[in-house]
């Protein structure tokens, strides 16, 4: 596992995959062909609900199959928010949204790559990325 996807990037990776960059998509369509797994932090899953619930992304299938298809496909790893990433996300007061710093402390934790496109996050240059 190299990879940890942003919240957008799962989204679109369901929904609309041409608003992923060529990069994203290749990285994740490699990690697919390796057998390898894409991880997502836990606190993504509640990043989902809240945006179909504010109706920020179309998505053809309720959160239930989303879930469904999140837990059951070998492809995504959901890694949980343990104690070291909870006090990792107190070094990254830079990002003012606690979920993208559970994110990026997640991805930092496990020396993984993330998938992201969210410009505060890439120029806080806090981890290795693909946009």
């Amino acid at each position: 596992m190299r990879l940890l996807l942003d919240t957008h990037v799962v989204i679109r990776w369901l929904s609309d995959i041409k608003r992923l960059s060529r990069e994203q998509i290749r990285a994740i369509r490699q990690a697919e062909r390796r057998g390898e797994p894409v991880a997502l932090c836990a606190v993504t899953l509640v990043e989902v609900v809240t945006c179909l619930n504010e109706r920020r992304h179309r998505l053809d299938a309720n959160i239930e199959d989303i879930f469904e298809q999140l837990e059951e496909n070998p492809l995504f790893r959901i890694l949980p928010i343990t104690i070291p990433i909870a006090a990792e996300t107190r070094h990254l007061s830079i990002l003012r949204d606690p979920a993208d710093r559970t994110i990026v402390a997640t991805a930092r934790m496990h020396r993984l790559r993330l998938l992201t496109s969210d410009q505060r996050i890439i120029a806080s240059k806090l981890v290795s990325f693909i946009d």
